[in-house]
């Protein structure tokens, strides 16, 4: 019998953490910080490495050593569904959520990423693609900044060719229509403008600035009140102006936070992160979710990693240019995307995500 050539046994999993400075202090309508960890995972097979990574706090690594890598070492590498179920078997006492989905999320793309690197193709080819390009939308814009720095960071955007931006808001609300106020000024008519709660707002509150925010003509609302309010979402959703898209799912971590979402009509549009709900499979399956119920999708942050992703999902409308991420993958990365006019295309010529982690550059930053 002749051996399938494309097996291999998993030789190496390694996970390591690394903790980036922001520019400055950064704050939206519930949190405020001063460092992203970026949590990466090699694996070697087959004469090939594989990398994939999460966002997330450096336990995420540790959890990766101890729990995952016992479980997967000597088992086949390109039997990435059977490689997930192993690995949602085992994190089982831990929860299936936090953690748990954001390790599950890095070793999951690393898999992915080696698969294809393993056949010469990229990601997207090998996903199948839906389109060659998707649009972005600049994302930053955090409360904590002056409106000089607003200003700058948004007209840049423009310039590049953006035709959507993003801000925070949820702190202050006559401070939040003032930064909306000033955000539809710098980017002027022709460019869309979002904004961004982080579960600010209590219902009634949210619902009293989504009229305010439709006179400026924003036209999609983010996580107004809590994702776990699904009932509070559901009524912003049914009652904000008819041209306003209101958004969640960027805390989701497995398929039946998105089922409840999509059950309860809480979106106009759902969000989902692949770097929190396990990885490019779980992204896929949400994907697929949307298209059940006939929602459109949008990634969350982690723009190099979500690229191959929305370029092969049915439902994917746009991918998020988030300014730290971004900042980060520039950084780290060989291979990062860069926006062209406003859209992100991936590149057939580089196989898997079409990224490599430069160490030497990373050392500095390395906490685990």
């Amino acid at each position: 019998m002749t051996a399938n050539p494309l097996t291999a046994p998993i030789e190496r999993i390694e996970a390591s953490a690394y903790t980036v400075p922001t520019e400055g202090p950064e704050a939206d309508g519930t949190l405020t910080w001063d460092a992203t960890t970026l949590v990466l995972v090699r694996i070697d097979a087959g004469g090939a490495t594989g990398i994939g990574y999460t966002y997330a706090d450096a336990a995420a690594a540790v959890l990766i050593r101890d729990r995952l890598a016992p479980v997967l070492y000597a088992t086949d590498a390109a039997a990435i569904a059977a490689r997930w179920f192993d690995m949602v078997r085992v994190l089982r006492n831990l929860g299936r959520g936090g953690l748990s989905a954001m390790a599950v999320a890095a070793v999951d793309s690393a898999l992915w990423d080696l698969h294809a690197k393993r056949l010469s193709v990229s990601l997207a080819r090998l996903l199948g693609p839906m389109r060659a390009s998707i649009p972005v939308y600049g994302s930053g814009g955090f409360v904590n900044q002056s409106i000089e720095q607003l200003r700058e960071q948004l007209e840049g955007w423009v310039q590049q060719g953006f035709e959507r931006v993003k801000i925070k808001v949820g702190r202050d609300e006559q401070a939040d229509l003032n930064r909306a106020t000033e955000a539809r000024l710098a980017i002027g008519q022709d460019v869309k403008l979002y904004v961004d709660a982080n579960g600010a707002y209590r219902p009634k509150q949210a619902l009293r600035m989504a009229e305010r925010f439709a006179e400026l003509d924003v036209s999609w609302f983010e996580e107004p009140v809590s994702s776990d309010d699904l009932a509070g979402l559901a009524e912003v959703r049914d009652r904000a102006p008819p041209e306003m898209l209101v958004s969640a799912g960027e805390y989701g971590f497995d398929l039946p936070y998105f089922r409840r979402m999509l059950e309860s009509r809480a979106v106009d549009a759902l969000q989902a992160d692949a770097t929190r709900c396990a990885g490019v499979t779980g992204f896929l399956r949400v994907d697929a979710l949307c298209s059940a119920f006939g929602v459109p999708l949008s990634s969350h942050t982690a723009p190099s990693l979500h690229l191959p992703l929305v370029c092969a999902a049915r439902e994917a409308v746009h991918l998020e240019w988030f300014h730290d991420h971004a900042r980060i993958e520039r950084m780290l990365f060989d291979g990062a995307c860069v926006p062209q006019r406003g859209r992100l295309a991936y590149d057939d010529a580089r196989p898997g995500l079409g990224i490599e982690f430069k160490s030497k550059d990373a050392e500095c930053f390395k906490t685990v």
